[in-house]
């Protein structure tokens, strides 16, 4: 038999909140954490939006030696991850340190270290390359650092997927507990890749938004969706096994009963047109759960505000839900906070535990007219306060990954 997961932990440093209770008041007031670029001059750019975060200090929530020796997604998932733990009220001492693990990936790692280096090797030559770095740009570095800061010697894993980053990471650590490789898993996304290259890259690919309105830049399921809008950040939630989290009395926010995962096997940037086998993914995840279309509340989409993406999710909804489709409340957290890449599963898995512990769903900020096709119960205007039992998040990423988890509230 299965062993079963609970959360016990969430941790959280995104655009409109450095923590999760900050964040999640956000949330509640709609709050659109989108902007003007600061990190560097985008003038020249197609884009001049994104979600940046804001007022981040990394000497505050760690050691400033260590913390010299990370690049921002490094420290920004090392943040989050002291949240989780204090937030948990383990005492990692007090547990068997090989039975704690770490899975928190990140989609790029550190363009801006690849950046600055570059710069000087073209600069003052090779000699001058700083030696650290390899070890700082490297996208296992933020499990890496979030294992010698906390002290977790079990498994240690980066799960690199592009935009489903985040969900396969603690999707991971949820089988790796379920089948006794561990007990206690910190788990999650980070991400900073709001640089030149960045930005760049995704707007020459024709992916990122060109509106100068921050909120009219990020528009999921929107009629006038043109694009996603980068964003920053990191959620790193604990993970444990039930009778673990029982015996230590944890408080327990939800319990993680499903998770599915599929390739479209279709094209290296667009989702299969008939959304397929996102729909498989789903229902590999209710199916694990033991729940049926009528059971989910409520389903935190992808929703990335790509032509592409928002069209062929909703497709797969249809394809999963069948008549329940219409029904059950859609929405994107990526409306008010941008997508944060291979962070986003992960702050949206959040976003799905609070939503079960408040009765609380949010709605798809600046949604104001959809098209004939995507005719979903998608929420817009104001939240629901209703009772959340079951949710799925969803999580697709460039090269066809799709994957989904389901979370539900937690029954004795």
């Amino acid at each position: 038999m299965m062993r079963r997961v609970v959360v016990t932990g969430l941790g959280a440093v995104t655009p409109i909140g450095l923590n999760t209770d900050d964040f999640w008041d956000a949330i509640k007031k709609n709050t659109v954490g989108i902007d003007t670029i600061t990190s560097f001059d985008s003038s020249e750019y197609k884009a001049h939006l994104a979600a940046e975060v804001k007022g981040f200090n990394a000497a505050d929530c760690m050691d400033f030696k260590a913390s010299r020796r990370m690049e921002k997604f490094s420290q920004y998932a090392v943040a989050a991850a002291f949240e989780a733990l204090k937030d948990s009220g383990l005492n990692i001492e007090n547990e068997d340190a090989y039975m704690a693990g770490v899975s928190v990936g990140s989609g790029i790692g550190s363009l801006s270290a690849m950046e600055n280096s570059h710069k000087k090797l073209l600069e003052k030559g090779p000699s001058r390359i700083n030696p650290l770095l390899v070890p700082m740009m490297i996208t296992n570095m933020a499990a890496g650092n979030v294992s010698i800061q906390l002290g977790l010697k079990g498994k240690s894993i980066n799960v690199v997927t592009a935009c489903a980053t985040g969900t396969n990471s603690i999707g991971e650590a949820y089988r790796s507990i379920q089948h006794g490789e561990a007990d206690i898993m910190f788990a999650g996304g980070t991400e900073s890749a709001v640089t030149p290259i960045g930005i760049g890259g995704f707007a020459a690919l024709t992916a990122l938004s060109e509106s100068t309105d921050p909120l009219k830049a990020s528009l999921p399921f929107d009629k006038n969706r043109n694009g996603f809008v980068m964003g920053e950040g990191a959620g790193v939630v604990v993970l444990e096994e039930l009778e673990h989290a029982l015996k230590r009395n944890a408080h327990i926010y939800a319990e993680v009963a499903g998770y599915g995962c599929t390739s479209d096997a279709y094209h290296i940037t667009s989702p299969m047109e008939d959304g397929s086998a996102a729909a498989h993914a789903m229902e590999l995840a209710m199916k694990e759960a033991g729940l049926a279309p009528e059971d989910i509340d409520y389903i935190n989409a992808h929703g990335t505000g790509t032509h592409h993406n928002d069209l062929f999710e909703t497709r797969a909804i249809k394809s999963a839900f069948k008549e329940d489709a219409k029904r059950v409340p859609i929405s994107s957290t990526k409306s008010m906070i941008g997508h944060l890449l291979g962070a986003a599963g992960a702050v949206e898995f959040i976003t799905c535990v609070k939503s079960i512990q408040d009765g609380y769903i949010h709605p798809n900020v600046g949604l104001t007219e959809t098209e004939e096709e995507m005719n979903l119960n998608y929420v817009r205007d104001k939240g629901i306060n209703c009772d959340v039992n079951a949710v799925i998040s969803n999580s697709l990423g460039f090269g066809g990954h799709n994957a989904s988890i389901l979370i539900k509230k937690y029954i004795a």
